[in-house]
């Protein structure tokens, strides 16, 4: 049986995540009782409450959206269900009506999408779907909320009367207004109503020579309100009938009531199941808030939260607009018990609440905002001491409290608990209280319970560094400003900083030096060591932090580089189909071609069509048999290969034909005249001789050893001969 303390969640501020839950329902008996929200008391009730939000926030990522769930409350129609002799007003028979309806469209959305969301649907199984109420009150009731004419024989004849009777008494009432406007005992305005009722405006000094009733009176006095002696006979009848109307509809209406009280079980199943559907999907839209998912819950007593964020203060910061830093925290069979140590204002009392609230909501049916990785288990008791726990009421210090606290502590802990303590051991003499502390800490262990303390003692520190299934842990401060990085460092024990911090707020070092020496020496060292190897951590974690993002980095240009290699063989591959296609081709026209030149030849027409038929026949015996979507595919897949390569084709034309027209565009240089004694060589030789002569474009050019005839159009210019 799971059975966790009001204090844990008062201490752990649970109370304000019910708050916000309750902000997401629609309905005011869903905000009620997403206010009363508590732990589940056994493990299957858990699992079913958690999976049926699970499944709720699955319905916003997917097409099939549930049904909406609103209601008008019907509690107040429950107790007159259940009194004998009462009915429902017409109004509160419509509530029924509305129930009934969203209910079963909910029943029948859950019975079509089974496979989406069989949880819920298995919740909703033991809920019957009926018309039944629906039709009763529908064959009474019209939709605008009044008794139909035809609910009963007699509600039937006597609504006709009352028709004929306000016929009579409305040619009744214009035959005297008609009489009396004639006689001009009238005032301009002729009629008015009052009482309901049709009455003739008379002259005051008519108002005697007017048979029938005096209804009132102007202010003023000018004027008589009278009603004419000719309708006051069938005003009485029609009062007559009004009653009976009025007992025949509180006949009906009691009739429908007592057929809906065989039905009373059902309709209080309706109003709690779209209750208890309103604080799932109010559960199910916190959770989505803040991304928070479900966890892979395990048997054995392992806690592994990834990545996982305080609720409060997440959403806090997100309307803030801030960064809040994610915590990675484990408790398993090896590392039972953390101690977080470290200066103030690091994050240690976050990191506790964070571990704790996170627990107590999962085990409340709420989603947690953690790395899909992140593993919880459940316990049966979670114990917690934090904050200032000075009593007044009590007159108790807030030592004397705490120490209530840990015999409470002792008398329930055991290996299916999760304790949490801020400020361990702390209130009483710094000697005193450490060793009562580090007792208490031995005997949690010895009981094998699972848990999270935070202290700035050095003996538990070191206790937690000698127990094997105890952890030091400490929250990361930068080496050099001293500010916190909100990062808890597993494995290792934390330095207060004291002398550290108290340097960087200025006081002078000649203080802080005669305060070290006020001490032991060992514990100095002992500090100082543990605030170096947290430096040294630090600085792993930060070249740790380069090394990652380089690496993905280098994943992400490997990923590209793929991604690019994949799209040039693809295109390759689609080039070189069409090129076998057009190769293909050209071997069809080429032989195409030699038929047809035959048949030029000898004018065989058999021969023609029978080479002609042969070659058709061999091509298509090489094709496959495609369906004609396949064929169209292969075509339009062809169609677009044909395009992206003429257009390529095209580009590299229009490259070309722009160097062409850019070469005609260059100035052409005008050839030098040459000149006896010039000294030349050949366009495409490197050896230079000088012209002897010159005649008709021929040039004998003397090259030292020999001599060549050359035409005057190959020679270039070297060297012009001096005059």
């Amino acid at each position: 049986m799971i059975n966790i303390h009001q204090k844990t969640l008062q201490d752990l501020e649970f109370e304000t995540v019910l708050q916000q839950v309750s902000e997401h329902c629609i309905t005011h008996l869903g905000n009620q009782k997403s206010l009363d929200i508590t732990p589940f008391k056994t493990k299957e009730e858990l699992l079913s409450a958690l999976k049926l939000t699970n499944e709720y926030v699955s319905s916003f990522y997917n097409d099939n959206r549930i049904p909406s769930h609103g209601f008008d409350p019907i509690t107040k129609e429950l107790q007159l269900l259940r009194i004998e002799n009462t009915y429902l007003e017409t109004h509160s028979l419509k509530k029924l009506v509305s129930v009934s309806l969203t209910t079963n469209e909910i029943l029948k959305f859950l019975n079509k999408f089974e496979e989406y969301y069989p949880g819920l649907k298995q919740y909703a199984s033991s809920i019957e779907i009926t018309t039944a109420i629906i039709e009763k009150i529908d064959s009474v009731v019209d939709r605008f909320g009044d008794v139909k004419d035809n609910a009963s024989a007699l509600l039937h004849e006597i609504r006709q009367s009352m028709n004929r009777l306000k016929g009579k008494i409305n040619s009744s009432f214009t035959s005297a207004l008609n009489q009396y406007h004639n006689l001009d005992y009238l005032d301009d305005i002729r009629e008015s109503v009052v009482e309901n009722k049709r009455v003739l405006a008379v002259k005051a000094m008519y108002r005697r020579k007017v048979k029938g009733a005096i209804m009132g009176g102007s202010k003023t006095g000018s004027i008589v309100y009278i009603e004419p002696e000719t309708t006051l006979q069938h005003t009485r009848e029609l009062n007559n009938l009004e009653y009976e109307e009025g007992e025949e509809v509180v006949r009906i209406l009691k009739e429908v009531t007592n057929f809906l009280r065989d039905f009373y079980p059902l309709i209080e199943r309706y109003q709690s199941f779209l209750t208890e559907m309103d604080v799932i999907a109010a559960k199910a839209k916190y959770a989505k808030s803040m991304n928070g998912i479900l966890p892979e819950i395990t048997d054995e007593k392992n806690v592994y939260l990834r990545d996982a964020y305080h609720p409060l203060l997440y959403l806090n910061n997100l309307e803030k607009k801030e960064k809040t830093f994610p915590q990675t925290i484990e408790l398993n069979k090896d590392s039972r018990i953390i101690v977080i140590s470290g200066p103030n204002a690091g994050g240690k009392s976050i990191t506790l609440k964070t571990v704790g609230l996170l627990q107590v909501m999962l085990q409340s049916g709420m989603l947690i905002p953690v790395h899909e990785r992140s593993k919880v288990s459940v316990f049966d008791r979670i114990l917690s001491d934090i904050g200032d726990n000075q009593s007044i009421e009590n007159h108790l210090s807030t030592y004397s409290y705490r120490l209530k606290q840990m015999n409470y502590f002792l008398k329930k802990c055991n290996k299916n608990t999760l304790f949490l303590i801020d400020e361990f051991g702390t209130g009483s003499d710094p000697e005193l209280g450490g060793a009562l502390a580090e007792t208490f800490l031995e005997e949690f262990y010895g009981r094998k319970a699972y848990g999270i303390i935070t202290t700035h003692y050095a003996n538990l520190k070191m206790l937690a560094n000698e127990k094997d299934e105890m952890i030091n842990a400490n929250m990361m401060f930068d080496e050099r400003t001293l500010e916190p990085m909100y990062k808890l460092a597993l494995g290792q024990a934390g330095s207060s900083f004291t002398f550290e911090v108290a340097q960087k707020n200025g006081i002078p070092y000649s203080l802080i030096n005669r305060a070290k020496k006020k001490i032991e020496r060992s514990k100095v060292r002992f500090d100082a060591t543990i605030a170096k190897l947290q430096k040294e951590r630090a600085k792993l974690e930060k070249t740790g932090e380069s090394l990652k993002q380089n690496e993905k980095k280098k994943q992400s240009e490997a990923d590209k580089l793929e991604e690019i290699n994949t799209k040039i063989q693809k295109k390759l591959e689609s080039y070189q189909e069409l090129y076998d296609s057009n190769q293909r081709l050209i071997y069809l026209g080429q032989k195409v071609n030699d038929i047809s030149e035959k048949f030029f030849r000898d004018k065989k027409k058999r021969e023609l069509m029978a080479e002609l038929f042969r070659l058709v026949q061999i091509e298509n015996s090489k094709r496959k048999k495609v369906s004609a979507k396949q064929a169209k595919a292969e075509k339009v897949k062809e169609k677009q290969v044909k395009q992206e390569a003429e257009k390529k084709v095209e580009v590299i034309r229009k490259k070309k034909k722009a160097a062409k027209a850019k070469e005609k565009l260059k100035p052409v240089k005008p050839k030098p005249i040459l000149k006896v004694g010039d000294r030349v060589r050949m366009h495409d030789g490197r050896a230079i001789g000088s012209i002897d002569t010159l005649e008709k474009g021929k040039a004998i050019v003397n090259y030292g050893i020999f001599t060549t005839n050359v035409n005057v159009d190959l020679l270039e210019l070297v060297e012009a001969v001096k005059n």
